[in-house]
């Protein structure tokens, strides 16, 4: 068996640390292939480095551009590569742009493509992550589900059983084996920032941050909240940008890999979101998550877990707050295999098909 997986995106490299490393273990060929749809070293080399990823095979150097022409793109400089290849199997992950082009690719090539952390959906086709959802798992062969829901999606899109399989959360696997790792970086961190108990902020979501009068009226907000417990906030590039159109105030920059991350969201009061993988982080952590989305394409971390819908919402933002400062934030539960061993039952069913 001849493995090629593509990644694209800071997402997409905790979840293919653990499949490689599972794959080598059991002395399978693998080539890694790198998109380069995060160009920026913070969010693409240092996560390689500490995520233990080997450098990336081959590299696209595809860069920024609007969904069309990134999509493009990829497809354009990945099809040689994997004609040149021959792979038994594709692996792509989640849903960036680069997992729906290098399935598109696949498909027209007669490749076998798995996609790991399918059938996710949130329902809401204005975001661009979910048409890619959508349709890199019409065109998988094999979908890789991270959670039931993700079943219950794919049998209602018609998906044949025969190639669904229910493997966990990989991304779990990653932050379980890192935990104790990332735990030496805290005092260190606390000290650099000067926080003890801080909210953890995140926002980069075009829905957030490419209308300027939403997102101050979401800054206005978060100021207040800010006056009774300090925030922390690692700014995104495309938060910065959108802050800086609309002549804002920007905040200090905070450069963190996975490590320093996993550490705050590990000793955080609160965290604050629009990200899908920083609910399934702290829902796994017992952290009360805040998501700053009317929806989720991760609803078992709204179910099971300890994460809240806000929506636009901003008075439910506070009360919420309140609530955490109050000591009555959400408590949730770990849903079924986020246990560590979601990579080994990935090999399992490559090995099987």
């Amino acid at each position: 068996m001849n493995v090629l997986h593509v990644v694209g995106a800071r997402p997409n490299f905790m979840k293919v640390a653990p499949v490689h490393a599972e794959l080598a273990r059991r002395g399978v060929a693998q080539t890694l292939v790198h998109t380069g749809q995060h160009y920026d070293a913070a969010m693409s080399d240092v996560f390689f480095d500490e995520l233990g990823i080997p450098k990336p095979d081959v590299n696209l150097n595809v860069g920024s551009g609007t969904h069309s022409a990134q999509t493009g793109e990829v497809m354009i400089r990945f099809e040689p590569v994997v004609a040149e290849r021959k792979p038994s199997w594709v692996l792509v992950y989640g849903d960036v742009n680069s997992t729906v082009a290098a399935a598109l690719v696949c498909a027209k090539l007669r490749i076998p493509i798995a996609h790991v952390e399918a059938g996710l959906r949130s329902f809401d086709r204005t975001m661009p992550e979910e048409i890619n959802r959508l349709v890199t798992d019409q065109l998988a062969d094999l979908l890789l589900t991270p959670s039931a829901d993700g079943d219950e999606n794919l049998a209602r899109e018609g998906i044949p059983a025969s190639r669904i399989r229910r493997v966990g959360n990989v991304m779990i696997d990653t932050l379980v084996r890192l935990l104790p790792v990332a735990q030496f970086r805290w005092q260190p961190l606390a000290s650099k920032l000067n926080v003890e108990r801080f909210t953890l902020l995140t926002l980069h979501r075009p829905a957030n941050v490419d209308d300027p009068a939403k997102l101050a009226r979401i800054f206005e907000t978060l100021a207040d909240i800010g006056r009774e417990l300090p925030i922390v906030f690692p700014i995104h590039p495309r938060t910065r940008e959108s802050l800086r159109r609309a002549g804002a105030a920007i905040p200090e920059t905070i450069r963190l890999g996975y490590l320093d991350f996993v550490a705050l969201q590990q000793h955080a009061a609160v965290v604050i979101t629009d990200s899908g993988g920083v609910q399934e982080e702290t829902t796994y952590l017992g952290v009360p998550c805040l998501t700053l989305r009317p929806n989720t394409e991760r609803p078992v971390t709204v179910t099971i877990g300890t994460n809240v819908l806000i929506g636009e919402d901003l008075e439910l933002l506070r009360s919420e707050f309140a609530k955490v400062l109050r000591g009555e934030g959400k408590r949730g539960s770990i849903p079924p295999l986020w246990d560590g061993r979601a990579a080994e039952r990935i090999a399992e069913a490559l090995a099987a098909s």
